[in-house]
C-alpha cells in the first residue's frame, strides 16, 4: 500500500507591515526562525500577492487617475468608481464579462479574474490600491533564491492570490507565480489501482498548495505567508503560465 503523506500548513505569524523596498526573503526566513518553525528542505512557501505588491511598489494612487470617456461609460454601467475602473483596464487585455457590480477581465498576465486583481483590502491608505506584480514568477524566484541562500535548503515558492471560480460560489487561493517546482503534477501514463492507465490526469499542484495555505493564512492580511510541508514535488524552473489553458483549447472562449 502506498504511504499517505502527512501534510501540514504552518502560518508565519508576526511579520511586520510590509512597505515598499522590504526584503521579503530575509523577513520570512527570520520570522520562521523566531517562531520556532525554521524552513526545512522540501518546504513550499506560499506568499500572498498583496505583500509582494507592497514590497515591489506595485500600487496606484486613486486620485492620480484620469478616466477615459470609454472607462467613464463602463464605470457608469458597473456602478463603480471610474478611477479604479481605469486602473483595472490599464492592467487588462480584454473585458470578459461586465454587468452591474461585476467586472471580469483577462489581465495582461493572462489571468481571468475580477477587477484584474486590483484591490483596496488590507491597505492602510484608503487612497491607494495594489495591482498584481509585473512578473509574479520573477517575484517568487527572488524570494526563493534568498531563502535558499539564507537557509541552505531547497524550497519552492509560490505567490498566491484569491480568485473566484466560474460556476462555483466562493473564492479560493490560486498560484499566480512559482519558483523552484513544477506547478502541475502530470499523472498521464501512470497506472491506477486497478491497472488502468491514466490518460488525462493533470493535478494543479500549485493551486492545491495555495488553497491549503489559505486555511491558515485567512483573509485578514495578518498572516500573509505560510509553509506547506510534506508534499512531494518536482524541482525545476517553471512558470505559473503553465497553469493557464491556451485559447485554442478553451471551450468557453
Amino acid at each position: 500500500m502506498t504511504a499517505v503523506p502527512q501534510v501540514s500548513a504552518i502560518p508565519v505569524v508576526g511579520l511586520p507591515e510590509i512597505v515598499a523596498g522590504d526584503d521579503l526573503g530575509a523577513l520570512i526566513a527570520g520570522q520562521c526562525e523566531a517562531n520556532g518553525s525554521a524552513l526545512l528542505d522540501g518546504d513550499l512557501v506560499v506568499v500572498a500577492q498583496k505583500v509582494v505588491s507592497k514590497a515591489e511598489g506595485a500600487v496606484r494612487v486613486i486620485a492620480d487617475q484620469m478616466p477615459t470617456a470609454q472607462v467613464l461609460e463602463l464605470a457608469g454601467m458597473l456602478g463603480k468608481d471610474p478611477r479604479i475602473v481605469q486602473i483595472v483596464m490599464d492592467q487588462s487585455k480584454r473585458v470578459v464579462r461586465a454587468v452591474p457590480g461585476v467586472l471580469i477581465v483577462e489581465t495582461v498576465h493572462g489571468f481571468i479574474c475580477a477587477n484584474a486583481g486590483v484591490d483596496q483590502s488590507n491597505i492602510e491608505d484608503e487612497g491607494i490600491v495594489t495591482i498584481l506584480p509585473v512578473d509574479s514568477d520573477r517575484s517568487a524566484r527572488v524570494i526563493r533564491d534568498e531563502l535558499r541562500d539564507l537557509t541552505g535548503y531547497e524550497v519552492g515558492v509560490l505567490v498566491s492570490d484569491t480568485f473566484n471560480r466560474p460556476w462555483r460560489e466562493g473564492s479560493t487561493n490560486v498560484a499566480i507565480g512559482v519558483a523552484g517546482f513544477d506547478p502541475i503534477s502530470d499523472l498521464r501514463g501512470s497506472i491506477d489501482d486497478f491497472d488502468r492507465e491514466m490518460t488525462t490526469s493533470m493535478v494543479s499542484l500549485a493551486d492545491e498548495v495555495a488553497s491549503t495555505a489559505q486555511l491558515v493564512m485567512g483573509e485578514s492580511g495578518r498572516v500573509p505567508v505560510a509553509i506547506v510541508r510534506g508534499i512531494a514535488w518536482n524541482s525545476g524552473e517553471y512558470s505559473a503560465a503553465r497553469l493557464l489553458r491556451p485559447a485554442e483549447r478553451d471551450l468557453f472562449r
